[in-house]
């Protein structure tokens, strides 16, 4: 039987929880805020807890020819890229792949990514972060 204070503690993180739980919604894209940040462009969707607690983000950036949004870099949590519009090059624990629309790069927790607008317009992509970071 828990203890009155360790009581307490499991219904503050369950309600902390609670609170970060992402409703089912939907986004509309012209609905969005738009963040620019130099010539790059960003719209969070949502970012929050699933029903079992488990962390998920999302957000649609824009980068102009040539650019990338920042220098390689690794995190704990899994992520995913969504490609809409434009040519984006992503490169994985060193290996390079050349993506158009449609396509999905995946990136494993602690792997070194980067990706970098190749084409002559703007890329328009979908980043989705998987778990804590």
């Amino acid at each position: 039987m828990p203890t009155r204070r360790e009581f307490a503690v499991l219904l503050s993180a369950a309600s902390q929880a609670q609170q970060n739980q992402l409703p089912s919604k939907t986004y509309s894209f012209q609905d969005l805020a738009v963040r620019a940040s130099g010539d790059d462009r960003s719209r969070a969707l949502f970012d929050g807890l699933t029903h079992t607690g488990f962390r998920v983000e999302a957000h649609h950036s824009e980068l102009a020819p040539g650019l990338a949004p920042h220098p390689p870099h690794r995190h704990k949590n899994e992520e995913m890229l969504v490609i809409r519009e434009g040519t984006i090059e992503v490169t994985i624990s060193g290996k390079t792949s050349i993506l158009g629309p449609g396509s999905v790069a995946f990136v494993a927790s602690g792997e070194e990514h980067g990706w970098r607008n190749t084409g002559t317009t703007r890329a328009h992509y979908t980043v989705i972060a998987l778990g804590s970071r």
